[in-house]
């Protein structure tokens, strides 16, 4: 039977998701000293996030009045990410949730992914993209270490980060080191260092404009 044109490309992209999944696991040690994205403690921004999507859904009819008031006392008592997410995972889809806990790799066969939003960027992050683009919007990101990690693999890739003010963001490879961030970042700034392996692949950082000077 023939097949349309294209129809193989989503399951190409699933092989090579999942492969990059598995070698990446098989490659990288546990580490059970480093606590988990849900393990991090919220924050009362935090905490208004979530308050705003449950009393959109009380307003709209998804929740009763009573669920909105039993969430909110869970979640004015919250301490964990963790015990954040829970709250609204059956109100959003996952793209769409206040908060991200997702510290899975980040792959693109073929095509272009993303991550976004208020997500926990993981010490350690994969980002493998082949004939694609991996895009990571850090603007409201929370980073779980004040050095990032970032190990990108990219054959006829791209890898495009977005960065907010005073980050630092460095490219290392064999045999050099090269800051992609231009403007200055103060001492003990956050740093996020990508680790590059790659095949004509090009990693690219788009920062805040320039804050104009009072005269």
């Amino acid at each position: 039977m023939n097949e349309r044109p294209g129809a193989w490309l989503p399951r190409l992209q699933e092989v090579g998701e999942r492969l990059a999944e598995e070698w990446i696991s098989a490659r990288r040690p546990a580490r059970p000293d480093t606590p988990q994205p849900q393990e991090l403690r919220a924050s009362d921004d935090d905490r208004e996030r979530v308050a705003q999507v449950l009393q959109d859904a009380h307003a709209d009819g998804r929740i009763t009045l009573e669920e909105l008031e039993e969430r909110l006392g869970v979640l004015y008592s919250a301490r964990t990410l963790g015990d954040l997410v829970d709250l609204t995972a059956d109100l959003l889809p996952a793209d769409e949730q206040p908060l991200r806990l997702d510290g899975r790799p980040v792959s693109a066969f073929f095509k272009q992914e993303q991550r976004g939003g208020r997500w926990v960027v993981p010490a350690e992050l994969d980002v493998t993209a082949m004939f694609g683009t991996t895009k990571l919007d850090l603007r409201d990101a929370i980073l779980q270490n004040r050095r990032i990690v970032i190990n990108a693999t990219l054959v006829f890739g791209g890898l495009e980060i977005h960065v907010p003010e005073d980050l630092e963001v460095i490219r290392v490879t064999k045999d050099k080191t090269v800051r992609l961030t231009k403007q200055p970042t103060e001492p003990g700034a956050p740093v996020v260092e990508v680790r590059t392996t790659n095949f004509a692949g090009e990693v690219k950082v788009k920062e805040p404009p320039r804050r104009k000077r009072r005269r």
